[in-house]
């Protein structure tokens, strides 16, 4: 067992809560830049895909997980952030290195105009305003053809950076790595965000409103800047997501993108950013291991190639059920509960982790 002395505020806002966390983090560093060599392509783009949507996943994680503001249209930025980033590199002859944070700021942009009139709503009535708007991104795209190409899309143009051309097939080691280093960046930002004033702001309105409004906070603007900051992280994957794809139209962000977003964080773990990472290795390993199960089954059994429509969003839906009913914590919430037995064996209890049923009063004033 492990007990850290903290002796001053400092050490409270630490990046790393100790040595041996940072040191653990720091070899997890080294492992995924040596993945490469460790990896055939295919596994390699499979990892890929997994940090994209962790990306996404982080930017959604800020509105929902520690603002508390429900969110069904976050598909719509990735298609802001995918389309800006394109369009600036093709249009206007931008490099990537400018387009693709300009996508990002278009996003945020965007993101905190709609949230102006959206911070007056709550709860379930939040979630439609921002699944409207997912609908709306889907007729907008088509509607705009001569700058997006409608329903023929779009094609992504390889990445040039420094003078070294980067894409999906033809050089996958350094689209990893890149995906990997912006990945990072955005990582610690937001890492540094939940140390700052306006990190705990955001904690402040997500517990309660009535008592954030008491200590002088400002609500909208901070739901507004929340609103936006998510959106431009969201729109930094919409970016990278259509490289990755090479191709893209009005059908690729649709609405099940947001509730696989959504169920992502949920499943991975709410309110924290390792929830993120391992709600995205379920969302894009899930699809991979249901095809490669078929496959072994349909040759084990003698029946070909089994084919079930809807068995992904079903699996999907089972799992999203199963930890709502008996994991609400996610996947990063079992770990936590995994390694504070072995840390307290065998002083352990099972009520350590039991949630409160009783609400403050100000809560149900909201």
């Amino acid at each position: 067992m492990r007990i850290v002395f903290k002796t001053s505020y400092d050490r409270d806002i630490d990046l790393f809560k100790h040595g041996p966390q940072a040191f653990w983090y720091g070899l997890l560093v080294v492992i995924m830049v040596a993945l490469p060599w460790l990896l055939s392509e295919f596994f390699l783009g499979e990892i890929i895909n997994v940090l994209i949507w962790a990306l996404a996943g982080m930017g959604l994680m800020i509105l929902v997980g520690h603002t508390g503001q429900a969110s069904l249209g976050h598909a719509a930025f990735l298609a802001v952030g995918c389309y800006a980033n394109v369009l600036l590199q093709e249009r206007l002859g931008l490099p990537f290195i400018l387009s693709f944070p300009l996508a990002g700021l278009i996003s945020g942009v965007v993101g905190a105009l709609i949230a102006i009139p959206m911070t007056r709503l709550h709860g379930i009535y939040l979630a439609i305003g921002t699944l409207a708007i997912a609908i709306l991104t889907e007729d907008l795209i088509v509607i705009a053809e001569p700058l997006t190409g409608g329903i023929s899309g779009m094609f992504s143009p390889n990445i040039t950076l420094f003078g070294f051309e980067i894409e999906r097939y033809s050089t996958p080691e350094a689209f990893y790595w890149l995906t990997l280093a912006i990945v990072i960046g955005v990582l610690l930002l937001y890492r540094n965000l939940l140390r700052s004033p306006l990190g705990r702001a955001f904690a402040a309105v997500r517990d309660s409103e009535v008592s954030a409004q008491a200590m002088g906070i400002n609500i909208a603007l901070t739901k507004a800047t929340a609103f936006g900051m998510s959106t431009a992280v969201t729109g930094l994957a919409g970016a990278m997501m259509g490289h990755f794809a090479g191709f893209f139209n009005n059908e690729t962000f649709n609405i099940i993108i947001s509730i696989q977003l959504l169920l992502m964080i949920v499943v991975g773990g709410l309110g924290t950013i390792h929830g993120a990472f391992f709600g995205a290795i379920v969302v894009a390993l899930l699809p991979q291991a249901i095809a490669l199960s078929r496959d072994f089954l349909g040759s084990t059994l003698g029946l070909g190639s089994i084919a079930i429509p809807g068995l992904e969003s079903a699996l999907f839906g089972l799992i999203l059920i199963g930890f709502i009913l008996f994991e609400p914590m996610g996947i990063y919430g079992r770990w936590l509960k995994i390694r504070t037995y072995f840390e307290l064996f065998p002083f352990y209890r099972r009520d350590m982790f039991r949630r409160q049923k009783s609400y403050l009063k100000t809560e149900r004033m909201r």
